[in-house]
């Protein structure tokens, strides 16, 4: 299979590229940096250099590719409309990343009961109001012929496949752990995120490009954690003091008020039926906790 994908560079895209081609399947990859060209080629993928705004060369991979996926922005809506008009009446895969954010309650710390399933999601909030947007607007190009759908990550975890590229939430909290010497948490750290291996994530991209039917949303996670949990881990393993609770207003500083509000600050708890039950999904890493015990260093 000929596969179109972007955010080839990062640590999502970068991923499931690399495990496509493993595969077997012809792989081209979106890049936004030249510099990254040769990376990619090492693990069989084919660079394309361009971005999100050229929309005549998305247009162009898409019609040439047997399928496409966007890993490159859950956000940016003209990208995906070009994707979907590329790809009208096709009937050809179209898979779409986005982000579990999309039912995050930005409860600064605090521990959160609600638990959510593909078919019983929330209003989304007026910030999450434009992804969750994109999100239908792919669900609804199965009317137009694409065989679309969403898989809608949560926290990832683990190793990339491209050099240089990792996931979003550890690795911030990594970062400012080791620059100040404590490991610390937003507010009490009582949050809980569902979360999900990068191993895993490549397989079910892989499950979905072969069984998804159109039109379908897809919460992809294997376990969850508090983030207190994982903070504790994250300080024995790095042989930091902590965790120590950090009052929002001193992570918003650090972080910014999406991160620290939406992705290391509230609750993002789901769970999903149809990765197992519709595309047979079965992941093999279940506890972020023991990654960071055991996989994180090194």
């Amino acid at each position: 299979m000929n596969i179109f994908i972007t955010g080839a560079g990062g640590f999502i895209g970068g991923s499931i590229a690399a495990g496509l081609a493993r595969d077997g399947h012809r792989v081209r990859g979106l890049i936004r940096r030249a510099e990254q060209a040769d990376d990619l080629k090492r693990l069989n993928i084919e660079p394309v250099i361009g971005s999100l705004d050229d929309t005549a060369l998305l247009v162009a991979e898409a019609r040439a590719a047997d399928a496409v996926i966007n890993a490159a922005s859950s956000d940016h809506r003209g990208a995906v409309e070009a994707l979907i008009g590329a790809l009208e009446g096709s009937n050809k895969p179209f898979l779409h990343t986005s982000g579990s954010s999309i039912v995050g309650d930005a409860s600064g710390g605090e521990a959160s009961d609600n638990i959510y399933t593909e078919d019983d999601l929330p209003e989304p909030t007026p910030d999450k109001a434009p992804r969750v947007a994109i999100d239908n607007l792919v669900l609804a190009a199965a009317r137009r012929g694409v065989r679309s759908a969403v898989l809608c990550n949560t926290l990832i975890y683990g190793h990339g496949a491209v050099p240089d590229t990792a996931s979003v939430q550890l690795p911030r909290l990594e970062r400012q752990a080791r620059k100040s010497g404590i490991v610390r948490h937003v507010g009490r750290g009582l949050n809980i995120w569902s979360n999900v291996h990068i191993d895993d994530v490549v397989a079910i991209y892989r499950l979905a490009l072969e069984k998804s039917p159109a039109g379908t949303f897809y919460f992809v996670e294997s376990g969850e954690a508090q983030f207190r949990d994982m903070t504790a881990a994250m300080a024995k393993t790095l042989n930091l003091a902590g965790p120590q609770d950090w009052p929002l207003e001193d992570a918003i500083e650090e972080w910014g008020y999406e991160m620290a509000s939406y992705g290391l600050g509230s609750n993002s708890r789901v769970r999903s039926k149809r990765t197992r039950e519709m595309l047979g999904w079965q992941p093999k890493r279940t506890s972020v906790v023991e990654w960071i015990e055991k996989d994180m260093v090194g």
